[in-house]
């Protein structure tokens, strides 16, 4: 039925009583729910993508030339320990 200020009425969705239907409806609605957000998210350029790759091999670099010397470090130490 119509209101007043001549807006449509909206329909009453039922949920289903069979198991197995509701279990499709609930999986169509995550998708749904998944597709929607997915049009939201807003994707680097291309060049953006190049440019943070570059900065996590980078950075990766860094901390493994880091790591390696800590490691010769203490190898060191240790051995000095032992003698």
């Amino acid at each position: 039925m119509a209101s007043k200020s001549g807006e449509k009425a909206k329909k009453v969705r039922t949920e289903p009583t069979n198991p197995f239907v509701k279990t499709l409806f609930a999986i169509g609605g995550y998708f749904k729910g998944a597709w929607i957000e997915l049009r939201l998210v807003r994707w680097p350029t291309r060049s953006a993508t190049w440019g943070l790759t570059f900065a996590v091999l980078l950075f990766s670099a860094f901390f493994v030339v880091i790591i390696l010397l800590l490691d010769i470090l203490f190898k060191f130490l240790f051995e000095l320990i032992l003698k």
